[in-house]
Order: C-alpha cells, then structure tokens, then sequence
C-alpha cells in the first residue's frame, strides 16, 4: 500500500516495516491515541522537512530527491562538510565508487559493498524514481542499454551521477559576494 495513493504525501511502506503482530496491537488502541500517534509523525515529518530545506534548498527541488534522502544525506555529511575532500571521497563515503571488476578482455566495473548503507539504499531510491519518470534519465538509460549494460550497471551509473550532484550541492562551499 503506497501512501501517495491515499492521499499521503509520503510513501509510508517505506518507512518503516510493520509486523501482523504489532499492527493489530496499534488497531487495539483507542482512535483517540492512534490520532495523537499520527499528528506526533506528521509534526516530526513537517520539523524534518523545515531543517532540510533550510539546510539544502536547491536538493529539494531536484526531481526524485525526497525529504528522508536529504536527511540521509545531511546526517551523511555530518557538521562539518569540508571534511568530505572531493567527489571520489564522497562516492566511496556513499558506496557508490566503482570497483575494477576486469578480467582478461572484459573491462567491467562492479558495485562498492562497502560505506553507509542507509545512504545507498537512499541513492537506489533516488535513482529508481528517475528511471521511471525524469526525461533526462530516461534517454539515458535507453542509450546505455543499446550500449549493452545491464540494469544494474545503469543503476551504478546513475547512482555516481546522482552523488555528483549531492555532493556539489552540500559539500562544495558557496562562495559570498562581496559588496563594495
């Protein structure tokens, strides 16, 4: 059951697994308390949302970026993003860099397993939505398949190309205008 379906803004499958158990146990509540539990998430949700596009305005109006991704990637970057030294730093930080994977004439690439999960799975997120509804993205991966790559290659592609744009966006300083 997706929560865009149903009116919600977000996609609430996603955020958490439920069990039949636990379920049942929260259907058992009087509707009072369940209504305070959602207005509690909503105001959590709406907080989130605030610090995020406070923190990373350009990220929030890229396509397939949600709130939760930013977040994921804010938390990422952590307090100090000066620390993250470049892009390749930042990709391996995600887990995202491409890994040699060749063998005599076959020159092929594979997936990194290591780095911060959580912000890969949010990277996976990001660029699934893109192959199903951004244009650009699209293009992309109907020429890469007549290339030969395999979905998960595209994926790895696009995944690269997605922490580009994180990372030019949160960790590369803004410059100031000096007004004389």
């Amino acid at each position: 059951m997706r929560g865009e379906e149903h009116g919600c803004e977000f996609p609430t499958n996603r955020l958490c697994q439920v069990s039949e158990r636990g379920l049942r146990a929260f259907r058992s509540r009087p509707a009072s308390q369940r209504q305070r539990t959602d207005m509690v998430v909503l105001a959590h949700i709406k907080e989130l949302e605030r610090l995020v596009t406070e923190r990373a305005p350009d990220l929030m109006a890229s396509h397939g970026i949600a709130t939760l991704t930013i977040a994921e990637m804010l938390i990422l970057v952590g307090d100090d993003p000066t620390r993250i030294r470049s892009e390749a730093a930042f990709a391996k930080l995600c887990g995202v860099c491409p890994i040699p994977a060749s063998s005599g004439k076959t020159h092929r690439f594979r997936l990194n397993r290591g780095g911060n999960r959580q912000a890969n799975a949010a990277l996976y997120r990001v660029a699934i939505v893109r192959m199903r509804s951004h244009e650009l993205t699209l293009a992309y991966v109907k020429k890469r398949t007549k290339d030969g790559k395999s979905k998960s290659e595209i994926i790895r592609c696009l995944k690269r190309y997605i922490v580009r744009e994180i990372y030019s966006q949160l960790c590369v300083p803004k410059t100031t205008q000096i007004t004389a």
